[in-house]
């Protein structure tokens, strides 16, 4: 129970969210402002939101009437620089240009002849793109590749494309003329002021004459444009740990997390969830039990994460801001054109590298500010959410369990466990598996931390000097605090308590909840739902049982890599397109570039060969998609299921009126031209959905029910569990036992086809003893 000094102390540290939320929001818009690109802004993204569709309307309507020549000789004239873009990429161009130019504070920038001169330069810069895709593609990709990514704004990428396609003999783009530029900005401009009102002519004068005539927002919009910030302001506040225990959740999700409302606002327990709905008691009871779980930071890897930062070495996912110098300005600068010409194309270099590095780093220097404001507090607690399908989630960004690698090692449980023989195992597993052993068998990862002794001594006493030897594991900073943990507490033993979170994972979780779910025992041991020597591997089986069936020069490259993310993803309905995407890049990875028709043939095998290695769970998804699909037929809006847990999932999935479009220099656009849900309900995306979810909530309901029963520090990710060493050996047979309870005892699938009005029976094959669980090694490992 938290003493009213602490109750006071946590307030204090919520208003202070606040308040930083507040700078944050204030702070962002005025450096887009700053940088005349206000179109990012919170303000800006939701005006241009509401006004595409009435511009692109406006624009479509123009069109028809130069087509039925109601429209006067100029309107016809400018229409022929339109006819690379669709009304929906004109809109949103001149919309960005628009935003970005009247509200940048820097001079000029909104006067009317700047803006229309601007948004028809925009718009030639896209059609000149387009120009190039189509005639020179493949010199246009190769530009792209090499140089879009070290280029700064759409401005000198348009320089880099027009310098570099002038060196070469093709069919060059023929410039619109400034003239034409304006008209075509000016006719956009008119089009956007008309259907919005949100902007008005200003115009200075000088004696007696007009100096300049600027584009200013209209009183309506200023205060439409404080609504939407007082609106952001509402949900702006920072989602920090908590120094006290979070407020407990209640069935009707009311009251949990952040003591005051004001950070509360932006939080349900249930995200995108029916909020009128009673969810069971166990989740609530598993949510509030998690929450009570203290945290502290490892003092071992916040030393190396600054000093590394302090020398700029990017280790995994952990990128500090790396800088390089500006070379030095020549002497003769100033009367060299040669040599002025060279010091800003270097300079040019260093500048967009150090942009792109101060981007790549942004997750990191937010971590590490995290960090700092809490490396003095002696421990924390992580508020939690549910998903709508009964997932976890923290509700902070950072210092929690589900960070990168790099975000992870940074947590310590902040009540340690005494060291015990069973607990030396579990450590040395935690360092064997974050090092790239997680298939190995439990013996071989105990020998290898026991022939590697001398190397996890040299990792943890001299992190910095034997740095090469840590950043190549699969999990450095896992494995870097694993060491340190193992080090103190095995091999030094000065250190007879320990705190670090151990983490096992579920086995192709899928497939694991399928093979329950369809009581399919050749796929349940696949899996490692079944007791064996080793870890089982599902992906090497169903690679060798596709391998005939593929093209013979491709065999030798069936692998357990080349299946792996295709396997994983089918019960996830992953269709054909998708896992020809991941096929294609496993190969490429093996230097192996596959033609299309073989590349058809190698997806087709694969999913073949899991009809056969895995029946049970493609017989499931085959029924739940056909289930579904009746259920929607006979009017059901929504599909609502009760998971053995108790956990209320409610799927609504409306279709959306939206468009996509490709615009070459601001990338893929998707443009939404109705605003909300349409009432016609999304039945493919209710057939693609139905199955994944049902796993996501079933692999949850395993996690609440297991979590309750368990009386120690514990925490998630998504379908992994992680606790100390001591305590695992308790948890991974909490888990086998619930898994058992959950398919052995009940016939879920038969539920939930009773839940949904399903109109045929399930196909159980029945083959599985869910109890022999119990016996599983590998099932969480």
């Amino acid at each position: 129970m938290a003493t009213p000094a602490q109750i006071d102390e946590q307030i204090r540290l919520e208003r202070e969210q606040i308040r930083q939320g507040l700078k944050l929001l204030h702070n962002n818009t005025k450096k887009l402002e700053d940088k005349s690109y206000a179109s990012a802004s919170v303000y800006g993204v939701v005006s241009i939101d509401q006004l595409l569709p009435l511009v692109v309307a406006r624009i479509e309507d123009t069109a028809n009437r130069i087509n039925e020549g109601k429209t006067a000789r100029s309107f016809a004239h400018i229409r022929q620089y339109l006819a690379d873009l669709e009304p929906e990429a004109a809109a949103a161009i001149a919309l960005k240009v628009t935003f970005d130019r009247i509200f940048s504070v820097k001079p000029g920038q909104a006067t009317i002849t700047n803006v229309t001169s601007a948004v028809g330069q925009a718009l030639e810069n896209e059609c000149m793109m387009r120009h190039y895709e189509r005639n020179v593609p493949g010199l246009l990709k190769i530009i792209k590749d090499n140089y879009f990514h070290r280029s700064i704004g759409t401005h000198q990428k348009v320089k880099v494309i027009t310098t570099l396609m002038n060196r070469y003999d093709v069919d060059h783009w023929k410039p619109w003329g400034q003239v034409n530029r304006v008209k075509l900005g000016s006719w956009l401009l008119d089009c956007i002021c008309v259907v919005s009102g949100f902007f008005m002519k200003q115009t200075t004068n000088k004696g007696r004459k007009t100096h300049k005539i600027e584009l200013v927002p209209t009183p309506a919009f200023i205060e439409r444009k404080d609504e939407i910030m007082a609106q952001a302001e509402l949900f702006s506040p920072l989602a920090w740990p908590m120094l006290i225990e979070p407020n407990d959740w209640t069935t009707d999700g009311k009251h949990g997390g952040y003591l005051l409302n004001e950070v509360m606002r932006g939080y349900d327990m249930v995200r995108r969830g029916d909020p009128t709905l009673i969810q069971g008691e166990n989740p609530v009871a598993f949510l509030n039990h998690i929450q009570k779980v203290a945290y502290t930071l490892n003092p071992f890897i916040v030393n190396v994460a600054e000093t590394l930062t302090e020398k700029q070495i990017q280790v995994g996912k952990f990128i500090p801001i790396i800088e390089i110098p500006f070379p030095p300005k020549p002497p003769d600068i100033a009367e060299n054109a040669v040599s002025r010409q060279d010091y800003r194309r270097r300079a040019a270099e260093v500048c967009n590298i150090n942009a792109q590095a101060f981007k790549k780093s942004c997750r990191t220097r937010m971590t590490m500010n995290a960090v700092e404001r809490f490396k003095d507090v002696d421990k924390f607690f992580i508020p939690w959410s549910f998903d709508y399908r009964g997932r976890a989630y923290p509700i902070p960004a950072f210092l929690t369990p589900q960070d990168t690698d790099f975000g992870k090692s940074l947590l310590k449980f902040y009540e340690p466990s005494f060291i015990t023989p069973d607990a030396e195992q579990w450590l040395a597993f935690q360092v064997a598996t974050t090092y790239g052993l997680d298939k190995a068998t439990m013996e071989e990862r105990q020998e290898w931390v026991q022939n590697n002794q001398d190397l996890i001594t040299r990792i943890a006493e001299d992190p910095i000097t034997y740095r090469p030897e840590w950043e190549t594991a699969d999990e450095p900073w896992s494995f870097l605090a694993a060491c340190d943990e193992y080090y103190h507490c095995v091999i030094k033993c000065d250190r007879h308590h320990t705190s670090l979170p151990v983490a096992v994972d579920a086995t192709c979780s899928g497939l694991q909840i399928l093979a329950g779910l369809a009581r399919d025992a050749s796929t349940a041991k696949l899996v490692n739902v079944l007791p064996s020597d080793k870890p089982q591997d599902a992906y090497k089986v169903i690679a060798e049982q596709a391998k005939p069936n593929v093209p013979v020069h491709l065999q030798q490259h069936m692998d357990r890599k080349t299946t792996k993310r295709t396997v994983m993803t089918v019960p996830y309905n992953a269709k054909p397109f998708s896992n020809r995407g991941y096929i294609r890049e496993a190969l490429k990875e093996k230097g192996i570039e596959v033609e299309k028709d073989d590349l058809t043939a190698v997806v087709k095998a694969v999913r073949d060969a899991m009809n056969v290695v895995v029946p049970g769970p493609m017989r499931v998804m085959k029924w739940i998609e056909q289930e579904v699909s009746n259920a929607i037929d006979r009017g059901l809006d929504k599909l609502t299921w009760v998971t053995p847990s108790g956990f209320v999932v409610t799927q609504k999935l409306m279709k959306k009126d939206t468009k996509r479009i490709e615009l070459q220099l601001l990338g893929s656009c998707k443009v939404t031209v109705s605003e909300g849900d349409t009432k016609e309900v999304d039945k493919n995306h209710h057939k693609n959905a139905t199955a994944p979810n049902l796993i996501h909530s079933l692999d949850a309901s395993l996690l609440h029910l297991s979590a309750i029963r368990f009386d120690a520090p514990i925490s998630l990710i998504h379908d992994s569990v992680l606790c100390r060493a001591t305590d695992m050996s308790v948890l991974s047979t909490i888990v086998r036992e619930t898994y058992m309870h959950l398919f052995a005892e009940h016939d879920y699938l038969t539920d939930w086809a009773q839940q949904i009005g399903a109109e045929s029976e399930p196909p159980i094959i029945d083959s599985l003893q869910p109890e022999s669980v119990i016996d599983s090694t590998y099932f969480f490992c």
